[in-house]
């Protein structure tokens, strides 16, 4: 919710006190981890520092990748993530590989008319 009110650092916090919470209690390569990587990549996107933003996003994935069983959609949402982190360095040959990863993944799991696959769509384009 912090990070909705653009209270970033406050949102980071309460994102670095979850982790060091996980690391006591789960494996490291737990996907709760992986999702409160995107967390903290997230917030560093909202606040422009998109280098910061892509280690988050890939260490999110490189756990995702890692788990089994392997979860398409968030997978999906891992390689849209990286997209945009992409787009917004201004490597768009990156950005939009990411993008057709994303949306091949998709294609691959959602039915034809799921929203998901809108956005991707409007990502590539």
């Amino acid at each position: 919710m912090y990070q909705k009110l653009g209270h970033y650092s406050t949102a980071l916090s309460f994102y670095d006190k979850a982790i060091e919470l996980m690391k006591k209690a789960l494996p490291y390569n737990h996907p709760d981890f992986a999702s409160s990587y995107s967390n903290v990549g997230s917030v560093h996107m909202s606040m422009g520092q998109y280098s910061t933003a892509l280690l988050f996003y890939e260490k999110g994935n490189q756990i995702h990748e890692s788990t089994f069983p392997v979860s398409p959609l968030h997978l999906a949402s891992d390689y849209a993530n990286i997209g945009s982190v992409h787009k917004s360095l201004g490597d768009y040959s990156k950005a939009l590989a990411y993008y057709e990863k994303s949306l091949k993944t998709y294609q691959k799991t959602l039915h034809s008319y799921h929203p998901a696959l809108a956005t991707s769509y409007d990502n590539i384009g």
